[in-house]
């Protein structure tokens, strides 16, 4: 896996650590915590903007934190779960997956060209 994406796997699970420090923050250092996390995962979301497009990175971002968050509101503070919502997080899955192959594909294309320069 290259960089850019260990940055963009990285940011996108640190989303789902502050979300669920939200969820059980009961203290004022909790808090400290979870800011602290914002800041790190902010950092490596922006890490992951200078290779990749941000357009692609915040739609894997934006995607992975919803999917994320609402498996943890299902498994972990026992929400309810309907056909419908598992119907839209694959479609968020299938969307997220077709950007990372479309993604490579410019890739393997710009390669490509420069070979042939």
């Amino acid at each position: 896996m290259k960089n850019e994406w260990m940055y963009l796997t990285l940011t996108s699970l640190l989303e789902l650590f502050w979300v669920y420090g939200f969820n059980v923050a009961n203290k004022w250092w909790h808090f400290i915590i979870v800011i602290a996390i914002i800041i790190v995962d902010f950092h490596f979301l922006s890490m992951a903007c200078k290779s990749i497009p941000t357009g692609t990175v915040y739609a894997i971002f934006a995607a992975a934190g919803t999917l994320g968050t609402a498996l943890m509101d299902i498994f972990i503070f026992d929400k309810s779960f309907s056909v419908s919502k598992g119907f839209f997080m694959l479609i968020l899955l299938v969307g997220v997956l077709s950007l990372k192959l479309a993604d490579n594909k410019n890739e393997d294309i710009n390669i490509k060209e420069e070979g042939v320069r």
